[in-house]
């Protein structure tokens, strides 16, 4: 039992870093496409000229990656540690989870090691479609996707937590707060842009779930911690 929850704290304080790095190294690649860039050399369909952008506007993908693994065992982990009826939410939370973390790895890996071959190779067809540079791209509505179905897995994770604890109280209202801002943004921006919402929720939907994972991957880590204090003491080893 003990090992468990140790391995849940580390977990979860990993998931909560990598997604601050992510977040910070993301912040720092401008979009330079769609209607927020503002630079003169924005990059325009068919985007055949985006292999000068590479690596450095995929490095955010790589911890991205790492933190979305991480999050989908911190989900397990939840789950693990839910209990008598709240087992089904934990694991509803887990099966969403999964989900998300599917689409997800899919979405980026392919940027990382198909779009860049692809177009020193010059095989262009089909770029376009697929590329981040597209604000209505495929890999723009996978995203939008992903993090939809991540912040379903945040609301069945709070409906799994006992709320006993005012750490568990905060953990339940971050995660049901993130879905409410997720869902109601995405309504919001449907109705006021349409198919002319370009990237302007993806990126909402992206800030929303990490500054989830960066402040309650943080929180779980102290509760899970004080539950291993808690074990330890229950078996009178301290």
């Amino acid at each position: 039992m003990m090992k468990k929850l140790n391995f849940s704290s580390v977990t979860a304080l990993a998931t909560s870093i990598t997604a601050l790095f992510a977040f910070i190294v993301a912040f720092n690649t401008a979009p330079l496409s769609g209607p927020m860039c503002k630079a003169a050399n924005c990059f325009k369909y068919p985007y055949l000229d985006i292999v000068s952008r590479y690596p450095s506007d995929y490095f955010w993908m790589v911890p991205t990656i790492i933190f979305i693994i991480l999050y989908l065992i911190t989900m397990i982990c939840l789950r693990d540690r839910a209990k008598d009826k709240k087992q089904l939410f934990g694991q509803i939370a887990v099966v969403f989870a999964s989900i998300s973390t599917t689409i997800l790895l899919i979405t980026y890996f392919t940027q990382l090691v198909v779009i860049q071959p692809a177009l020193i190779k010059g095989e262009t067809d089909g770029i376009a479609l697929l590329t981040q540079f597209n604000p209505h791209g495929l890999f723009i509505a996978l995203e939008e996707l992903g993090y939809l179905i991540m912040s379903v897995s945040f609301i069945f994770a709070g409906l799994s937590l006992g709320g006993k604890t005012k750490l568990e109280k905060w953990i339940k209202r971050i995660f049901v707060a993130s879905f409410i801002l997720t869902i109601g943004s995405f309504g919001f921006i449907i109705a006021t842009n349409g198919l002319q919402r370009e990237y302007i929720f993806e990126l909402a939907a992206i800030t929303f779930a990490w500054f989830t994972l960066i402040i309650n991957g943080f929180l779980l880590f102290k509760l899970f911690k004080r539950e291993i204090t808690l074990a330890v003491f229950d078996n009178g080893l301290m």
